[in-house]
């Protein structure tokens, strides 16, 4: 279109100076023509220009489009690595959680056992201190029924009947050197340990050596030396 409105000029420049006589009317068509060809050229500058402005819009969008997107990256990799790394952390405590409650389940049998076991000991020495007291009765009957007349002391003559608590007197207590670790435990009083460690170090020739080879402590044997004795 630019090519024409200048042909058109210089057509008009041409038969203006070779002296040509132009009608008004053609005059004012090429004139027309001319400021359409102008109007036509502003109007494709001006779709250049924006259509320039659009591209130039469009690669800053792209610019920033790419950085958007490459901080998008970056965000995705920063969360992937944390979430492989709080795995991780997961995955070991949750191994340590494991590895703790196979410790506490083994624990667990194991005290379960234990007091299986002092259940069965309870037992039995319940069973132990029901036959004692069953004897104890027992040797309490037999002593009363042989408490006949005859054998109570005489009310004269006094001199006779002062030895017979004797033996009596005696063998209420209890010889250490034989009897059995319940037993002790059972009469005595003592622990299952102290016991233990008398039926051990035995025998004794004297009960001062429960004291001497450090079976029983000084105050436990204050309290039992009246009821033993070490009688062969």
């Amino acid at each position: 279109m630019r090519r024409e409105w200048i042909l058109s000029v210089l057509v008009v420049v041409a038969m203006t100076a070779s002296g040509c006589v132009v009608s008004n009317k053609k005059y004012q068509d090429a004139l027309a023509e001319a400021d359409s060809a102008k109007m036509e050229l502003e109007k494709t500058r001006q779709q250049k220009n924006a259509m320039e402005q659009q591209v130039k819009t469009l690669k800053e969008l792209n610019v920033k489009f790419g950085s958007e997107a490459q901080a998008a990256r970056d965000e995705l990799q920063r969360i992937e690595h944390g979430r492989d790394k709080e795995r991780g952390s997961l995955d070991t405590r949750t191994k340590e959680l494991e590895d703790k409650l196979k410790a506490m389940s083994s624990q667990n049998k194991n005290v379960r056992a234990e007091y299986e076991d002092v259940k069965r000991h309870n037992e039995t020495l319940k069973s132990l201190v029901a036959r004692y007291q069953k004897e104890l009765k027992d040797r309490s009957r037999s002593v009363t029924g042989s408490l006949t007349p005859s054998s109570l002391p005489p009310l004269s003559g006094a001199a006779p009947a002062a030895a017979t608590p004797a033996p009596a007197a005696a063998s209420a207590a209890m010889n250490v050197n034989k009897a059995s670790a319940s037993d002790m435990i059972l009469f005595l009083g003592l622990k299952k340990d102290e016991a233990d460690r008398i039926v051990t170090n035995r025998p004794y020739r004297v009960k001062g050596e429960l004291v001497a080879k450090n079976v029983v402590p000084k105050e436990t044997f204050d309290m039992i030396k009246d009821r033993i004795s070490v009688s062969p």
